[in-house]
């Protein structure tokens, strides 16, 4: 083989190399921070958050009243977590 060929393809493997390890690493982190935000952005959804809350969480469920889930039919409970004014006492 040539020796421009050779030269090249040693490259552009090279290059190919770096760009799949750097790009692993990134790829990684930003599924760690996107599952962060998820479970953040969850727990405070109407069906974390509200006063009273269905024990399975069922999506658009949650309540300031007591009542039952429209999706699962069960009992809402009262949210022990529930801070009406985004703060406790400790």
């Amino acid at each position: 083989m040539n020796t421009r060929i050779k030269t090249f393809l040693a490259t552009a493997f090279v290059a190919t190399l770096l760009l799949s390890v750097s790009c692993k690493g990134k790829t990684e982190q930003n599924t760690k921070v996107s599952t962060e935000q998820i479970e953040t952005n969850e727990k405070q959804s109407k069906e974390y958050a509200s006063t009273y809350v269905c024990p399975m969480h069922c999506e658009g469920s949650g309540s300031d009243t007591e009542g039952t889930c429209p999706k699962c039919g069960m009992d809402y409970v009262a949210n022990v977590e529930h801070q009406k004014d985004g703060h406790t006492h400790k």
